[in-house]
């Protein structure tokens, strides 16, 4: 070893490595795709504006006015956060007559905010 080269300390389960009974070594990885998709699940969730409009919603359908008018800001930037959060299956929508009514698509994006509620008022 040279002078100017530093030791890398040593895994302290080196049992581990040789016997291969590291669970993380032994575990089997989804395709890169399924990766990308949750981080972009995330990136989609984890914009303020989005989890406001996601709160409001847990309650049930709004509309784009309702939201608009309870966070303050244009309608024309709330439909373009919807339409985000709907492109990536998070809300849906349905039309009452000249309305469009918006909702979470299913309850796992509200379990998934609470848990991250949950986790920093830990």
């Amino acid at each position: 070893m040279h002078q100017d080269q530093e030791k890398l300390p040593m895994c302290e389960h080196e049992s581990a490595h040789t016997t291969d009974q590291s669970p993380a070594v032994n575990i089997s990885l989804p395709d890169d795709e399924h990766f990308f998709d949750l981080a972009e699940f995330f990136s989609v969730i984890g914009d303020s504006t989005r989890i406001k409009i996601l709160y409001l919603l847990f309650n049930g359908e709004c509309c784009v006015c309702d939201i608009s008018e309870k966070l303050g800001m244009s309608m024309s930037a709330i439909s373009h956060q919807l339409r985000v959060l709907k492109n990536s299956r998070i809300v849906k929508y349905r039309k009452v007559g000249k309305s469009v009514l918006y909702s979470l698509d299913d309850d796992h994006v509200k379990t998934i905010i609470n848990m991250g509620v949950e986790h920093i008022e830990e």
